[in-house]
């Protein structure tokens, strides 16, 4: 048992180490000890170790019940990460750890289904695992698998009770092995299919065309998100659009150096983004290429909102900076921290801040976020249309009347959406955005929803009606100087009412 001890003890040392600035994650040496004895911080941190070391110890011969010594370490160590009330600094146990890998890999091995699954299974409705779409010539795909789909078994075990992480648990694994579905295609039509899992690129980019604008939705930033947007600006550049919308919205954000090469193909000059951090070596400045700037002089609006997030706030906050997009949408998250993956072993990290990123103009935006210079915000639903959506979600009224009502039309919706209106008390703009969605679950080739989108009309309403867009980019303010006027306007309103008093 006090090998395991040793272990753990050794573990956290080491992981402490990291923190502190060191690249290799190793055994605490003697040589740290003996320095300890002449600095009083690093004193105190050794005797807080020992003192751990010391209750862990006890814990695990006294306690009135046998206790594993992972699970006391496993606490420990969320414990330590969560004492620094900072949401993006954490524990990673295998399932977080494979989730992230997804994202920081830009791939996975599975079977190229996006799906969906309700959180609660009644006889009468069980949840089974629906299929959105699946991913082009993915393993799903060529085997014939479509959107609504239904798997209702994987490897023979019924999904109906199965968490959505248990759902991915199965489908997912190791390139080259199989797994066997069960679908259920319509109401009786049931079979199964053979699948063996391939290698599956996470969705970064979608791409098309309204009118003469090209529409670039970036959903995340992976490896794979650079080739994907040059991509989408080769076509662009092919159908000679006139200008173009970056859509950011929801977009979580990823990798640094993703963001940094997709701006770089914006931004001909200058520092990107920069991190600073109490560590020397975590300060850095990414900087423009000019040689690899792939836009220029085109007029470009950028969409975000609340769920726009890091990379995507890097990618807006330096397009905005250097006065080469419009913003428009809502105000974004404001997470302005970078976040590195540290290793302790096989099936276990942490995820820990390290610094914090500024833009061109030299400003964080943690906890603060980037306004759009146009904002546009839907409007919130009445506490008697809140009532009447959940009313409708119960009722399942709209799934049924779709699968009843194959091949609806817009006409057919509007219609339907008048119809609704006389049993449920909600806006007709947003009835017919929830028929839509339930009609395109099996039309999943759908990239952007204009009678519903009011930001995305916003966007390209700014781009047809701005002759002179240059001179619109050049009036908009930096995010130094929207900070600078922020605190010169709450000192302002301070002193006042330090005067009123």
């Amino acid at each position: 048992m006090r090998n395991s001890e040793n272990k753990v003890f050794t573990g956290i040392l080491s992981a402490t180490r990291k923190i502190c600035g060191f690249f290799v994650l190793s055994v605490l040496s003697s040589q740290c000890f003996s320095q300890s004895s002449v600095n009083d911080d690093k004193v105190s941190n050794f005797q807080y170790l020992k003192k751990f070391n010391s209750v862990f110890d006890f814990v695990q011969q006294n306690y009135v019940d046998e206790v594993d010594p992972k699970v006391l370490y496993e606490g420990a160590m969320k414990g330590l990460m969560n004492s620094l009330n900072d949401p993006y600094t954490s524990y990673l146990d295998s399932d977080t750890i494979r989730d992230l890998s997804d994202t920081t890999t830009g791939n996975f091995g599975g079977v190229g289904l996006t799906i969906t699954k309700p959180a609660e299974s009644t006889p009468q409705k069980p949840a089974y695992v629906e299929v959105s779409s699946p991913v082009e010539d993915s393993p799903g795909a060529n085997a014939g698998i479509i959107s609504g789909d239904y798997i209702v078994e994987i490897d023979g075990k019924p999904t109906a009770p199965m968490t959505m992480q248990q759902v991915l648990d199965n489908l997912r694994g190791e390139v080259g092995t199989p797994v066997t579905v069960k679908i259920l295609r319509g109401k009786t039509l049931v079979f199964e299919v053979n699948l063996v899992r391939a290698l599956i690129e996470v969705p970064t980019v979608k791409y098309g065309f309204i009118e003469d604008t090209g529409y670039l939705r970036i959903i995340q930033f992976t490896p794979d998100t650079p080739v994907r947007v040059q991509e989408a600006l080769d076509a662009f550049k092919e159908k000679n659009v006139s200008n173009m919308i970056i859509d950011l919205r929801d977009n979580p954000g990823g990798l640094i150096t993703s963001v940094v090469e997709v701006a770089d193909k914006f931004i001909d000059e200058g520092p990107i983004v920069t991190t600073k951090s109490r560590l020397s070596f975590e300060n850095s400045t990414f900087s423009a290429k000019e040689e690899k700037t792939r836009v220029r002089d085109l007029p470009i609006v950028v969409l975000i909102n609340r769920g726009s997030a890091s990379a995507s706030e890097i990618l807006s906050g330096a397009l905005k900076d250097n006065h080469l997009a419009y913003l428009v949408g809502q105000r974004s998250y404001g997470k302005g921290s970078v976040q590195q993956i540290i290793s302790l072993g096989a099936q276990e990290e942490i995820k820990i801040t390290m610094a914090r990123y500024y833009t061109p103009s030299d400003t964080n935006i943690d906890k603060i976020g980037i306004p759009p210079d146009l904002e546009i915000l839907y409007p919130e639903m009445t506490e008697e249309e809140q009532k009447a959506y959940a009313e409708l979600v119960k009722d399942n009224t709209v799934e049924l009347y779709v699968d009843e009502h194959p091949g609806m039309t817009e006409d057919d919706i509007a219609l339907y959406a008048k119809e609704l209106m006389e049993k449920y008390a909600i806006n007709e703009l947003l009835l017919r955005r929830i028929i839509r969605i339930k009609v395109w679950r099996t039309q999943p080739n759908h990239l952007y929803d204009l009678d519903y989108d009011i930001q995305l009309k916003g966007a390209l309403d700014v781009l047809k009606n701005n002759g002179d867009f240059r001179k619109l980019l050049d009036s908009t303010k930096t995010l130094k100087e929207l900070q600078l006027e922020a605190e010169a306007k709450e000192k302002a309103e301070k002193e006042k009412a330090e005067e009123a008093e």
